[in-house]
């Protein structure tokens, strides 16, 4: 059985590829579908099939999902462009007769304010319309979001947000990847909708904790209005669509978008879900 990994080189598509061979899927029936094929060169070793596609070339796309039964279908990263992209590649899929798409969108896509949403409901109503049969894996938030500036933070003695004292289900990455490559290689997945998240559900004010017992210092919550986090994330350079949609997310977390009980990860994995203490270690 061949089964197709889009975006195999980024930060959750690679997991997945590493989660697949783990649970003993053969390199050569993993096909990784990328962009630059000098990245997948680790992979190619391997013995992981690299086939060169870019998202929007939908020619490529069809191309590179050839003989692929199974498809996890990684959501791409360029907000604002990725309906059409995600589109393009359902269709290449249709058209390489693909079996089945385990799709990575959000929790409760169809319903949560989340600005960030939206291309992922989308999306999700393109898939339906499809007729491939498909499964959503509505991945939360990923505990390395508040790592990437772990050092600074611990600097500062702040957690900066506008979650207030929403809750986060978050998981680590590997968490996710992992999920997606059982749905890949086990049956019974057709149609089903998996709200993803983490055992640990903490408010900023727990995270902030959580991180000063690893830093061995204070490091406190500091909340921030959406328009302030805003503002916070156009001054260390992000564009400012991007910091909108962003801090629409931080503040969506006072609203419970981003928590579940769901217990769907864990069942998924057979496990409980990374311990965020483990995430600060390898950050």
């Amino acid at each position: 059985m061949s089964i197709a990994v889009t975006g195999a080189t980024g930060n959750l598509g690679q997991l997945v590829v590493e989660s697949l061979i783990g649970r003993g899927t053969a390199a050569s029936d993993i096909v990784a579908v990328v962009r630059n094929p000098q990245k997948a060169e680790s992979l190619a070793a391997r013995g992981v099939v690299v086939r060169q596609a870019d998202y929007a070339a939908a020619s490529a796309l069809e191309t590179a999902l050839a003989g692929v039964d199974k498809l996890v279908l990684i959501s791409g990263s360029e907000v604002g462009s990725r309906l059409a992209q995600h589109t393009n590649i359902i269709d290449a899929a249709k058209a390489a007769g693909v079996g089945f798409i385990a799709y990575t969108s959000i929790l409760n896509a169809q319903d949560t304010p989340m600005k960030l949403a939206a291309e992922h409901k989308a999306t999700e109503d393109v898939l339906t319309r499809s007729g491939i049969p498909f499964a959503l894996l509505r991945n939360g938030w990923y505990w390395e979001n508040f790592t990437n500036d772990l050092a600074g933070v611990i600097e500062r003695g702040a957690l900066v947000g506008a979650g207030a004292e929403g809750k986060i289900a978050a998981a680590a990455r590997a968490d996710y990847a992992d999920a997606a490559a059982v749905v890949a290689t086990t049956d019974g997945h057709e149609g089903a909708v998996y709200e993803l998240g983490g055992d640990e559900r903490l408010t900023y004010a727990e995270l902030a904790e959580k991180i000063s017992e690893f830093a061995g210092k204070p490091v406190a919550y500091q909340f921030v209005s959406e328009d302030a986090y805003k503002g916070i994330l156009e001054s260390v350079g992000l564009p400012a669509p991007v910091a909108e949609i962003l801090a629409d997310s931080d503040a969506a977390i006072a609203k419970g978008a981003l928590d579940t009980e769901s217990g769907d990860l864990q069942k998924l994995i057979g496990r409980s879900s990374t311990p965020v203490a483990e995430v600060l270690r390898k950050a």
